[in-house]
């Protein structure tokens, strides 16, 4: 019975940080894979470097995004979930 009394706050310890930083995170990058799995032409994104454009072509790990300067080509996991959100709610 001390053995284990002696290892509970480490247990607590681990539960407390189980449940403050790595679910969030889980959840987190797991509603990010959806967004990416759901973009389409024609949506007006914002990458997380800042670049603002609309989405022109989708392959499957990559876009072709229409911005001011002409059409870049980027990964699918450049674009931020968060500000694009932000984007599209202003619409």
């Amino acid at each position: 019975m001390e053995g284990i009394t002696q290892f509970l706050p480490l247990i607590l310890m681990f539960v407390v940080i189980y449940f403050l930083m790595i679910r969030p995170q889980q959840k987190r990058v797991k509603q990010e894979k959806e967004y990416e799995a759901n973009i389409k032409v024609g949506d007006r994104i914002i990458t997380k470097s800042g670049i603002h454009g609309k989405i022109s072509e989708l392959a499957e790990t990559t876009v072709v995004l229409e911005t001011m300067a002409g059409k870049l080509k980027m990964e699918r996991s450049a674009i931020s979930m968060e500000m694009s959100k932000k984007l599209n709610e202003q619409k």
